[in-house]
């Protein structure tokens, strides 16, 4: 086998296992979306579930996207520089950012706080133009440039997302607040007493009834016995407190999906993302089998 032999061998072996990758990591995907049902907030079990709702603010002033100067929740932006070489031509990205503030999901029964790091992000808004400047917010060093150069040598890319816009989103969903942890008496009354400990003078002030600079065993009876009612006062604080729910990226290699777009829409690109990958599979085995095939001949 020569030189190129081994090369289109090599080529036909990555398009293979690219295009399985891909036909499996999509199916999944789908799969994990059209498998789990949609939960309202407020009895969102927790753990992997998916919510559908309406992007609220959450800060005052919002995010401003940095491409355009808008109010936006959440954004994404690209920024491609124009490059010619001889006979060839392209874009390459020179600059790239994405938000990673939070977002407020909200439905008919209660919000959600969203941390977007980590997600795959489907915005409905994306706006793509070109100019001159590396960044089309800046002011120009001679307005004769913009009026007379007819080349583009920057292209941007942003997405965003807004307020009011629905917003699809699956991931990992924890609660705090309304009696939701459980409670474990003795594992709270021992954190009392090591956060009283910390002040050692101040619990002998509190519970040294004789003055001889020790606990003994009576008077640590009372400071358990104290130690307790507050642990006890502490969760009922606690338990009175209104919930809050955040969605996150999940622990286990689980989709983590934002979207302006349905569950039916996303299924329906992750499935034809996936038979794409498996005609790139079938090519790339066809492809290997013939190299195999003229080798051994």
């Amino acid at each position: 086998m020569d030189l190129g032999q081994a090369f289109t061998f090599v080529a036909a072996v990555a398009l293979c296992a690219g295009g399985a990758w891909l036909c499996i990591g999509r199916w999944s995907r789908a799969r994990h979306l059209l498998d789990t049902p949609t939960s309202r907030i407020r009895s969102a079990a927790q753990g992997y579930v998916e919510l559908a709702g309406v992007l609220r603010v959450l800060a005052v002033p919002q995010p401003v996207a940095p491409l355009t100067g808008e109010s936006c929740l959440w954004w994404r932006y690209r920024i491609e520089a124009y490059r010619s070489n001889g006979k060839r031509s392209s874009w390459h990205v020179v600059e790239r950012g994405v938000s990673d503030a939070w977002l407020r999901l909200a439905d008919a029964t209660g919000e959600c706080l969203i941390d977007p790091r980590g997600a795959t992000v489907y915005p409905a808004f994306r706006k793509v133009w070109t100019g001159n400047l590396r960044h089309p917010r800046s002011i120009a060093p001679s307005a004769w440039l913009d009026l007379f150069s007819g080349a583009k040598r920057y292209r941007y890319t942003e997405e965003r997302l807004h307020e009011g816009e629905p917003l699809y989103a699956i991931g990992d969903f924890q609660s705090s607040g309304e009696g939701r942890q459980g409670f474990d008496l003795n594992a709270a009354r021992r954190e009392v007493i090591g956060r009283w400990k910390g002040d050692f003078s101040g619990l002998l002030q509190r519970f040294d009834s004789n003055s001889d600079g020790l606990l003994d065993e009576q008077e640590w009876r009372r400071v358990r016995l104290a130690a307790r009612l507050e642990a006890e006062d502490l969760h009922r604080q606690r338990s009175t407190a209104p919930a809050l729910h955040r969605l996150s990226r999940p622990r286990e290699a689980m989709p983590f999906v934002l979207s302006s777009h349905g569950e039916e829409v996303l299924a329906r690109r992750f499935h034809w993302q996936a038979a794409g990958g498996a005609v790139l599979c079938l090519a790339g085995a066809v492809w290997l089998a013939s190299q195999l095939g003229v080798t051994a001949w």
